[in-house]
């Protein structure tokens, strides 16, 4: 019978590594296929959407299973996307530390990681959303005799705005921001940022449902301030049961427990054997898709003038501003890359560089966590122009490389994951489901190994 999940003793060969992998069958106790959106969407979680981010259920699981009995612990998310695991670590008053490259990642975690007192929290909000108002409706501060008049609404000089956002929507929401620029508080700025960022796609051109940048010649953009308010009150509400819900510790340092950096996962800021676990949701190859599905708020918020320099900033950009030689040390990726490059040079160089970058960080997990320690990778295969990209098995080689020992690997179902799961057959980029021929992550993997043997 199929083995549905592999805890045995450490693995070494690449030979061991294909041979487990090929046993596996999808572990239904790891999919959480029972869980409701609600469930999955539980306290902050549900702040902002994001692509790819995987559910807290699978990082909770993961914690109970390698921290069981900790009191006090660091979690580690080298590409924390919008901060699931940070989140969950904070929830059980262990210290989280994440990096990622997208600023617009950073400031969703920070956000989502930092519980904020509910009725400071309120007592706040009255002010504020009565000057917003009054500015919607160009009744600002008195103005003195002789004065000179406010400013306008800081709205980034970017044609792109133009493109993606009606007039009215527009300036609605360079009042909007403006708003949230003079709050001094920076956890309060960074929380009404995220709902600001949120609403972004509902109040513009962006087309419905869409997991890439479409124009939409029929939507009616949802007007900004309605749409922020009513957004705002959700997250009043998860922050006050995620204030509930995380010890009185934390309730009395948050900054103490969360450490976010926006940096490069190849080279964190952590000391050496700092971390207990690492538990993250890497990117996948050709990942400057999600920068394209960040840029409303990258140009809202000035993170970004030049897409192309944002894209470039991504593992497994096909956009990069420099090149580089390929090396890559797992034999696998190697293959991959060649059979793609052989169907498209652009294409196969990109997830070179992919699996050259994640070995990388391969080396730097294993510097920062403490001997013993686990490091768990959730990641899907998929298909690109013909060639079958086997994420998961080039982790496993990358990963013994690095120096760890490969410990576990669990096969999942993700019928709960919010991931555009079908892709073009001929370009490689996800589509629409009446586009494509085939799925691309319908599973994925756990890939769990050890410092040491």
């Amino acid at each position: 019978m199929a083995s549905t999940a592999q805890s045995l003793p450490p693995l070494r060969a690449r030979e061991d590594v294909d041979a487990l992998i090929a046993r596996l069958a999808p572990d239904p106790a790891w999919s959480f296929a029972h869980c409701t959106p609600r469930e999955t969407t539980r306290l902050t979680h549900g702040y902002h959407r994001y692509p790819a981010k995987f559910i807290p259920q699978l990082v909770d699981r993961l914690l109970d299973e390698y921290l069981p009995r900790a009191s006090d612990a660091c979690v580690n998310d080298p590409f924390m996307g919008s901060g699931t695991t940070l989140v969950c670590a904070v929830e059980r008053g262990y210290r989280a530390t994440g990096t990622d490259v997208n600023e617009v990642a950073c400031l969703i975690a920070r956000a989502k990681a930092t519980p904020l007192h509910p009725q400071r929290l309120q007592a706040f909000l009255a002010g504020w959303t009565e000057e917003v108002e009054a500015a919607l409706a160009g009744r600002g501060p008195a103005q003195a005799e002789g004065e000179a008049p406010a400013p306008g609404p800081p709205i980034p000089a970017h044609e792109r705005l133009d493109y993606w956002f009606p007039p009215q929507q527009k300036r609605d929401l360079g009042v909007i921001l403006g708003a949230i620029r003079r709050v001094e508080d920076e956890d309060l700025q960074t929380f009404l940022l995220c709902c600001f960022s949120h609403i972004l796609k509902n109040c513009s051109l962006w087309a419905a449902g869409s997991t890439k940048p479409t124009r939409s010649r029929t939507k009616r953009p949802a007007e900004a301030w309605p749409t922020f308010l009513r957004h705002l009150q959700r997250m009043v509400r998860r922050n006050a049961a995620f204030w509930a819900a995380v010890p009185p510790k934390v309730r009395a340092a948050p900054h103490a427990y969360v450490d976010i950096r926006c940096q490069d996962a190849r080279r964190q800021p952590w000391p050496d054997a700092s971390a207990d676990i690492l538990i993250t949701s890497s990117p996948y190859v050709t990942s400057y898709e999600y920068a394209d599905l960040h840029q409303l708020t990258a140009l809202w918020l000035s993170v970004v003038q030049d897409l192309r320099a944002f894209r470039a900033k991504f593992i497994g950009t096909g956009s990069p501003l420099v090149e580089r030689p390929l090396c890559i040390r797992s034999p696998l990726g190697q293959a991959t890359a060649r059979a793609l490059w052989a169907r498209d040079e652009r294409l196969g160089l990109a997830v070179g560089h992919f699996f050259m970058d994640m070995e990388e960080t391969f080396r730097e997990a294993w510097r920062i966590l403490k001997p013993g320690a686990r490091a768990c990778y959730v990641i899907g295969n998929t298909r690109l122009k013909g060639v079958d990209v086997l994420n998961a098995q080039v982790f496993a080689e990358g990963l013994l490389l690095a120096g760890f020992s490969l410990e576990r690997v669990i096969l999942r179902e993700i019928p709960s994951k919010i991931l555009p799961q079908t892709r073009d057959p001929r370009t490689g980029r996800f589509t629409s489901p009446r586009n494509a021929h085939f799925h691309a992550y319908p599973v994925e993997y756990i890939v769990v190994a050890r410092k040491g043997p």
